[in-house]
């Protein structure tokens, strides 16, 4: 039996795949419809957060290097923005309604299906062929920026911003430290350790 890969050796698509399986985690959990409104508004928090953050991650390392490795890149990293402005768009709508309003279960259950529809692509399609056509060690170094990134990422859903270095990553740095700002404020958790502190108090 294979140990798992150890921080320093994860590379990117080991990143990415442990996200999609949290956020899978997180919508498994939702669609059992349990807990208070007020638990469920803030576990769809956590899952707007962490898509987010993933997402930009995405857009401003792992689809540049589709794009330069693949020969159909272009096309693959065009597909899979596509999809994230989609989602960003439902994430957008969701960010304020109340758990009673049914549009709220509408929304999630429509963002829970672009997801694993997107994240079944990914790991199916664009991230097999990512790790045959990247060397390993441009892999494990993606993996460090991915993860540094994530920790400047915004943590809200801005549909109109760009996904395309260089201006997403310019500006998603600054967007992140006044999202993150706004989450302090409002007490918004970000993330289960977050959530999971605040149902402790």
């Amino acid at each position: 039996m294979t140990n798992p890969p150890t921080e320093d050796d994860q590379d990117v698509v080991d990143i990415l795949v442990a996200d999609h399986r949290e956020v899978e985690t997180l919508f498994v959990e939702l669609e059992t419809r349990q807990g208070t409104p007020e638990y469920r508004r803030q576990l769809v928090d956590v899952v707007i957060a962490e898509l987010v953050r993933h997402a930009v991650a995405e857009e401003a390392y792992v689809y540049p290097t589709a794009r330069k490795t693949l020969p159909d890149g272009d096309e693959i990293a065009d597909h899979e923005i596509t999809e994230h402005a989609d989602a960003e768009r439902t994430m957008k709508d969701l960010e304020s309604l109340d758990p009673s309003d049914p549009r709220f279960d509408e929304l999630l259950a429509h963002l829970t299906s672009t997801i694993r529809h997107h994240v079944q692509d990914e790991e199916n399609e664009l991230f097999p062929r990512l790790r045959a056509a990247t060397a390993r060690e441009e892999l494990v170094e993606l993996a460090a920026k991915v993860t540094a990134f994530k920790k400047v990422a915004p943590t809200r859903p801005h549909p109109d911003a760009p996904d395309h270095p260089p201006a997403n990553k310019l500006l998603n740095p600054g967007t992140g430290m006044i999202d993150r700002l706004r989450d302090a404020l409002s007490g918004r958790p970000t993330s289960m350790s977050e959530l999971r502190e605040k149902q402790q108090r």
